[in-house]
């Protein structure tokens, strides 16, 4: 079977040598102080739309800019003529894999974006969309790690994150995603050459696209062992995910 190049990308690494799920010990409530992340099924909601329409989300963030010294690389896309003329291109370089026109900005050896001085976003009016769209609530939904130690703020503030389950179809679809994501990390052999996600964000983000299958598809407390089972539910992940990506491609 060809895959798609969007699906290349996503799915790069052997399952040997993945470590994108990997499981943060969750604290109990006199551990940590809570924040409010809302109803779950709405934040659902309005991440995938985000996503399907790239726009940005709101995220409570605060004062809190972690995500912007944690080590990210900032993907820029060619239209995004406005944030392009603010960043000087020097800190620019072509993205791999995409196609040409798209680029990516690094950090500094402090782990900082160069666009914060002085600890603020100095084009945070012209941010990119990958700035736009990000969300550490993505690592709390789907029970994982945002990195390693480059990511220790990160991952120690999505502990705080506290999701509201109004009704019994807010619990269901967080119990989907995180069954997504475990599914993912139990069975990458049952994917094709054993590829699955290469980074917490996608393998968070890839939970949420396809968080749907899962509502029915593996009962709640088993543990799947039939192979040709999980083969027909990982190519349905697969099918699932395209079909979100082309939705996105078509706006």
């Amino acid at each position: 079977m060809i895959f798609n190049s969007l699906y290349e990308r996503m799915y790069s690494v052997p399952s040997s040598q993945h470590s994108a799920c990997t499981k943060y010990r969750e604290k109990s409530v006199k551990e940590i102080q809570q924040l409010p992340a809302g109803s779950f099924s709405e934040w659902l909601k309005e991440t995938r739309r985000a996503q399907l329409e790239d726009v940005g989300v709101d995220v409570p963030c605060g004062s809190c800019n972690l995500c912007c010294r944690s080590s990210y690389f900032i993907h820029i896309k060619p239209d995004e003529i406005d944030v392009l003329s603010r960043i000087p291109e020097d800190l620019l370089f072509p993205a791999p894999g995409l196609p040409e026109g798209n680029v990516l900005m690094g950090y500094n050896r402090h782990g900082c974006c160069p666009m914060l001085i002085n600890n603020k976003c100095s084009i945070y009016d012209y941010r990119p969309l990958t700035c736009r769209i990000y969300d550490c609530r993505i690592f709390s939904a789907a029970g994982i790690l945002a990195g390693g130690t480059e990511k220790r703020m990160i991952n120690r503030h999505c502990q705080h994150w506290q999701f509201d389950y109004p009704e019994t179809k807010d619990r269901d679809e967080f119990q989907a995603v995180r069954d997504a994501v475990k599914f993912v990390n139990e069975h990458a052999d049952c994917f094709p050459d054993g590829k699955v996600p290469q980074t917490p964000s996608q393998c968070a983000m890839l939970a949420i696209k396809v968080y749907d299958i899962f509502m029915h598809a593996l009962k709640r407390g088993e543990s799947v062992s039939d192979g040709d089972f999980n083969r027909a539910i990982a190519l349905r992940v697969m099918e699932t995910y395209k079909q979100f990506e082309k939705a996105i491609e078509h706006g």
